[in-house]
């Protein structure tokens, strides 16, 4: 079984085993975590779901003692700070403890919400928060500042992008297209544009940790490097995230420590999940369709259904993690329909003795290739309805559902009784018949804007519309 997966650093598909200094008793893999101080959005949703399918398949094939997975937690930051400075307003206490108070609370929401998608938990110690690696920050930024690859400047310190001749190589840019191309803080006290920084100071409001530069706080990059360091060692086999954190994040996670470790690659491989949309739009607030995880959990915000995690989860292995993906209302409900319909396969029979189906291991082994996964899920379907022998479909069923299991669907409870979804209101046949009538004017008036959007309020109740050649329209209840 031999594991290929797409490295963003050489653009092309790497044998995880071939890498130079990988050990199989030893795979480490990591991964950055959110920013906590409100919901994580739908979007956060994708990085975790889709590194924990390939969590859960090292463990398949290198056994859960010999894999470790850190996935970090940020608890300082100047988005956190703003956010404490109001709660400390309000509350009358200091803004350090309206930072922990947030904090605290948000990451209990992040893992709660990550852990209904169907997420491994992770020990404590591999889910670690950037406050508890301060003294390792500061001593990574030392070093830096002493093989002269950093400078301190009015109470900051900042990373001297030229003295890193390859500094951009994972996004393929040179500095001078970075510099055009890129926000740019054109600080007085920088050397340079893109010099970043290492070390900010803190005023006596503002949270801080003393250092040889004055009370102050870390950066985000190098808080990444540090945590990475502490808990895997300077060189770890995979780092993983959203295709936004490559630059300048994940370039600047670089530099630093391969400056730091003398030239040693940070990671082997480096794996992006691509980008989401909603229903074909960029998500912002500014758009009214910013969905959080807790939205689709536990309201009615999304096509006016509460949705199942299961559900989520299987939504995004529809997509290649590489390629952007639509989060549509439809895709929902195909999701919701694929796991009803393996629900009913399995019977929610235990996966006592079975294996993994092989073309979808095959498949998994292939850069994570989710979409022919489903498709080999089908496939087993097809031979379970087709087994001419109980025997053979006991097998086959068992097959199904270990091959589920691996995938993070570890129970499917509930799918067969339509328990997946509640709907926040209902619809009656007049109601539809009315809308069609209202969507049929809309067409011949060609306000095909006005018939989009009643097809869209149908299909986000459940109901799908289907334009015949005769001019007619058919509906169906899809739930």
């Amino acid at each position: 079984m031999t594991l290929r997966l797409y490295d963003t650093l050489t653009k092309q598909k790497q044998t995880l085993e071939d890498l130079p200094g990988f050990d199989r008793n030893n795979v480490r893999m990591y991964v950055c975590g959110p920013t906590v101080y409100d919901y994580a959005h739908i979007g956060n949703a994708r990085p975790v779901i889709v590194f924990d399918v390939l969590f859960r398949l090292l463990r398949h094939l290198y056994g859960a003692e010999h894999v470790t997975y850190v996935r970090n937690i940020t608890d300082i930051d100047d988005k956190i700070n703003a956010r404490a400075a109001e709660v400390a307003a309000a509350k009358g206490v200091t803004v350090e403890a309206a930072r922990v108070e947030i904090t605290d609370a948000t990451a209990k929401q992040y893992l709660d919400d990550v852990t209904a998608l169907g997420c491994l938990v992770l020990p404590e110690k591999y889910t670690p928060r950037a406050t508890e690696y301060v003294p390792q920050m500061i001593a990574m930024i030392e070093k830096l500042v002493a093989g002269g690859h950093a400078y301190p400047a009015e109470g900051h310190v900042l990373f001297d992008v030229s003295s890193k001749s390859d500094y951009g190589k994972l996004a393929r840019r040179s500095l001078d297209e970075m510099i055009a191309g890129a926000r740019v803080d054109v600080a007085p006290y920088k050397k340079n544009p893109m010099d970043f920084v290492l070390w900010k100071p803190s005023d006596a409001q503002t949270p801080g940790w003393e250092s040889p530069w004055g009370r102050g706080r870390p950066g985000w990059h190098i808080e990444c490097s540090a945590m990475g360091e502490a808990l895997l060692g300077e060189t770890f086999d995979i780092h993983g995230g959203g295709i936004d954190l490559m630059f300048p994040h994940h370039e600047n996670e670089i530099a630093q420590s391969e400056s730091a470790h003398h030239g040693h690659a940070l990671a082997r491989l480096w794996m992006h999940n691509g980008f989401l949309q909603v229903e074909s739009e960029k998500m912002s607030k500014s758009l009214g369709n910013f969905v959080t995880i807790r939205d689709l959990l536990e309201t009615h915000g999304f096509g006016n259904a509460q949705w199942d995690g299961r559900v989520l989860r299987m939504a995004m292995l529809m997509t290649s993690y590489r390629q952007p993906i639509d989060w549509t209302v439809e895709k929902l409900y195909d999701a919701n329909s694929a796991l009803t319909t393996f629900a009913l396969d399995i019977d929610n029979q235990p996966a006592v003795g079975g294996s993994v189906y092989p073309p979808l291991l095959d498949a998994l082994l292939d850069d994570l290739n989710t979409p022919q996964v489903i498709t080999e899920l089908f496939n087993l379907h097809k031979m379970i309805i087709r087994a001419k022998d109980r025997e053979t479909q006991d097998q086959q069923i068992r097959m199904l559902s270990a091959s589920l299991t691996l995938l993070g669907f570890d129970d499917l409870s509930g799918f067969k009784n339509g328990a997946h979804v509640h709907f926040e209101h209902s619809v009656t046949d007049d109601d539809v018949n009315h809308a069609i009538i209202k969507r049929l004017a809309a067409r011949k008036a060609k306000d095909f804007k006005e018939s989009d959007r009643i097809r869209d309020e149908l299909l986000a109740k459940g109901i799908v519309l289907k334009d015949n050649a005769d001019g007619t329209t058919t509906w169906e209840v899809k739930r």
